[in-house]
Order: structure tokens, then C-alpha cells, then sequence
């Protein structure tokens, strides 16, 4: 059999780096579904689906304090709370990788040279739990959660993944569905990769000038020389 390396194009960038929600997994109702939960548990009545979608992407005490602006710092630790017991415990939504995520990946994991990481609004301990259950934690050779870091949209994930992968900014793509993944690669310099089957819409992408903006995963991968 032929190497996989050996028929692929060179890597159009040494490191991608994904979101998560809304990018890799297909989360967006799943978590509607437990802010939505923690708002009522907390007492701050219902929440409407439009603004939580809007949050995806921030870390929870970022997410959670824009959502409930007139919440004390009390009222906003105990959301964070409900909303992590509930997507742990409760809620049973299936989560699921977006269509050609995992053929993607292998794609582009077939070139050694190839680096892969994420940058995540999701916790240190939420992020390990998805790679276990999806066994897919040895897909990427760095990642960084909102709790290790600054929240997005600040860029401080971005430049630590660098530092750690000693890439420079120019060498790097950030792939997102939100504004706020775009945001921290333009702050950089770093070219960045918009998804339109995430929660922002497509003028929200374009105005944070992404190198392009695709529909599907296997679009992407094209994009990137890591076709079928």
C-alpha cells in the first residue's frame, strides 16, 4: 500500500488549530439545552435559544456574564455550576462530530510534519472528558481550554499554542465557527478559516475578513490539500 504522506500535497499551514463546539462536534443544542436549564435552576427565568447561541464559544463565566449582565458574581458562579451539572448529568442531547470531521482529521494527521491543536471556550476538565469519550485526544498535539487561558475573544490561547508548537503566527490557520475564534487570529496576523454550519452567520464571519468561508468540513479539507 502507498503511504498516505506520500500522495498528499505539502500542508498548506504547519499547525491548524480548531474550535471545538460548533466547529469539531455538533454541541450547539446540547448546550442551548443546559444554559437554558441553568437559568430557570438559578432563578433567572427563561433564557431565549438566540442568545445562548450567541455565547458559544466564550468561556462559561464570560458566556454567563453577558447573558445575565445585571447578575452579582454569586448568582453567575452558581449558573456556571448548574449549567456544568446539567450537561454532565442530565442532559442526554447525543453529541456527535460534525460530517467529514473524522476522515478530515486523518487526512491531515497522514503528513507528520502536519500539527493540530484546538482553542476552546470549553473547561480543562470538559475538553479531556470529550476526548475520552470519542477516544480522539491523540488527534492533536496541543489544545487550550478558557480556564487554562484568557477567554475568546482575547487572543492569549493563540499565542500560547504557538509558543508551545514554536510556529510562528504566519504559519498558522484558526478554523471556527464564531466570531470570536476569527477575532483572536486577526489580532495575531494568524489566517483564519470560517465554518457557516456553526451559531454565527455568514456576515458575522466575513466582517472578521477570514482567508475563506466554507459550508462543509470536506470543503475545508479540500481547501487545505487534504482530500479524499
Amino acid at each position: 500500500m502507498t503511504d498516505a504522506s506520500a500522495v498528499l500535497p505539502s500542508p498548506r499551514y504547519r499547525l491548524v488549530i480548531f474550535d471545538w463546539d460548533g466547529t469539531l462536534m455538533d454541541s450547539e443544542a446540547r448546550i442551548v439545552d443546559c444554559l437554558q436549564a441553568a437559568s430557570l435552576a438559578v432563578g433567572m427565568g427563561e433564557l431565549p435559544a438566540h442568545a445562548a447561541r450567541d455565547i458559544i464559544g466564550l468561556g462559561l463565566p464570560e458566556a454567563m456574564a453577558r447573558l445575565f449582565p445585571g447578575a452579582s458574581a454569586a448568582q453567575c458562579e452558581a449558573l456556571v455550576e448548574a449549567y456544568k451539572q446539567h450537561f454532565v448529568a442530565v442532559d442526554t442531547t447525543p453529541l456527535d462530530f460534525f460530517p467529514g470531521v473524522e476522515n478530515g482529521i486523518e487526512r491531515l494527521r497522514a503528513h507528520p510534519e502536519q500539527l493540530l491543536a484546538v482553542a476552546t471556550g470549553k473547561s480543562r476538565r470538559g475538553l479531556d472528558r470529550m476526548f475520552q469519550a470519542h477516544d480522539c485526544g491523540d488527534w492533536f498535539h496541543a489544545s487550550r481550554t478558557a480556564d487554562m487561558t484568557l477567554s475568546k475573544p482575547h487572543p492569549l490561547m493563540l499565542e500560547e499554542l504557538l509558543a508551545e508548537l514554536n510556529v510562528e503566527a504566519h504559519e498558522a490557520l484558526m478554523v471556527g465557527d464564531t466570531e470570536y475564534d476569527l477575532e483572536m487570529a486577526r489580532a495575531l496576523g494568524m489566517h483564519s478559516v470560517g465554518v457557516t454550519y456553526g451559531v454565527h452567520s455568514v456576515p458575522r464571519l466575513e466582517a472578521c475578513a477570514p482567508q475563506r468561508i466554507v459550508s462543509h468540513f470536506d470543503e475545508l479539507m479540500e481547501w487545505l490539500g487534504a482530500v479524499r
